[in-house]
């Protein structure tokens, strides 16, 4: 594998690359913000999706992930969701922007409370700077999100994703400061910390709290001795069983609690540990908390294409819409698509009036006016293909719309 290279601009952000000189895969961005609640300069890695060829489609606006330990885990939550948004024929879960926030003082940001005794599983170093996740989480909240929101191209729905002293923070999130995100990944969350103190938290908080509308992934890694399974470690009192045991009773928690509304869902990963788990857990969590953004259609709509399958269309993302909590609409591109396998079988009142719903979603779109352009051409109607061109190229100069329009002028 080539070297990781950091371009830095302006000292304050850099792109994300792979490769030398002008061969380079762009993954993201380093910026930089200064933190008044933590007092220090916190850099984040931002990754944004890009829906299309630049200026072709409308500026589409995005869900947030924000991910912890995000220097450990960002490379492969941008592939899954970079992946899953745009698999063929159907999608998974919509296109995301991702927040990865790396360290500078893990076992301080990370935990809940401060303790003094020492630990087996950690040094005494890091347990004496323990205790600041109030704290960070207030960063996260007051200074980390309003930047993002200003700088980047946003939609409100937030997902929190951690793992260990991260899952750690994410339970402490969801049950203290429940509203802050809508959906919640808990990877092997290290729920013994403080003698249980946040998990007996979490226990009381089920019972009594409202979490309506909020989703919940519960990922648990297989930390047994052999010899052991679910059902023996239970009753076990050793140390080398804490963490997983801890785990376990937050999962009964969630399972005895369904009238608190929270969407919650946990998967046992027998043959992954804790430094494994992260991995799958995340790309099951994504299926998990969208399992209603997958369009459902027959092979037999797929093929044939018509209004009522575009009807049914919209009203799936009525139902992704209210899931979200903000608007979506059909997607430029797929409308598009379908307009274009409209037009080539000559079905032109059809691909019209495809094209005609896709300018009425994305009016400020020049790919939507350069479409129904080609319609046009295609029925020979010189008139309207020219005075759609001429709009498509009002909002965006693209080469090829002034070469389509350049033909017809001269005919």
């Amino acid at each position: 594998m080539k070297k990781l290279t950091f371009l830095f601009l302006l000292g304050i952000s850099s792109l994300f690359t792979i490769g030398q000189s002008e061969n380079k895969v762009v993954i993201g961005t380093i910026d930089s913000i200064h933190s008044k609640i933590l007092g220090e300069q916190r850099k984040i890695w931002v990754y944004v999706p890009n829906s299309g060829p630049d200026g072709i489609y409308s500026k589409q606006r995005y869900p947030v992930v924000y991910l912890l330990d995000g220097d450990a885990h960002f490379y492969s939550v941008v592939g899954m969701i970079q992946q899953l948004s745009q698999v063929n024929g159907n999608t998974i879960c919509p296109e995301m922007i991702v927040v990865g926030i790396p360290n500078t003082d893990r076992t301080r940001d990370l935990t809940p409370t401060h303790i003094t005794s020492d630990l087996p599983m950690m040094d005494s170093a890091s347990s004496v700077h323990s205790g600041g996740g109030e704290k960070f989480i207030s960063f996260i909240e007051k200074e980390l999100i309003p930047q993002i929101d200003s700088i980047y191209p946003t939609m409100p729905y937030r997902m929190l994703i951690g793992h260990s002293f991260g899952g750690l923070t994410v339970i402490n999130t969801i049950v203290h400061h429940t509203n802050l995100f809508n959906s919640y990944v808990a990877i092997d969350p290290s729920m013994w910390w403080d003698n249980y103190r946040l998990l007996n938290e979490t226990k009381a908080a089920l019972k009594t709290k409202d979490f309506k509308g909020t989703s919940l992934f519960l990922g648990i890694a297989n930390t047994m001795p052999d010899g052991m399974d679910t059902l023996k470690v239970k009753t076990d009192t050793t140390l080398d069983t804490r963490h997983i045991r801890s785990i376990l009773k937050l999962n009964s928690y969630l399972s005895t609690n369904k009238q608190n509304g929270l969407k919650s869902k946990s998967k046992f990963y027998n043959e992954d540990d804790h430094g494994s788990v992260p991995l799958i857990a995340e790309y099951d969590a994504l299926h998990s908390i969208f399992d209603y953004y997958p369009l459902k259609l027959t092979r037999s709509e797929y093929m044939n294409m018509n209004k009522d399958v575009i009807s049914k269309i919209e009203k799936h993302f009525e139902v992704v819409s209210k899931q979200l909590g903000y608007t979506v609409k059909l997607p430029e591109s797929m409308i598009n698509s379908i307009g274009y396998q409209t037009l080539a079988t000559k079905n032109y009142d059809f691909a019209e009036y495809l094209f005609k719903l896709n300018i009425a979603n994305y009016p400020e779109s020049a790919n939507t006016y350069d479409s129904l352009g080609d319609l046009y051409a295609a029925k020979g109607d010189k008139d309207k293909a020219i005075v759609n061109y001429k709009k498509a190229l009002s909002i965006h100069e693209l080469p090829d719309t002034k070469s389509k329009l350049e033909k017809l002028q001269k005919k």
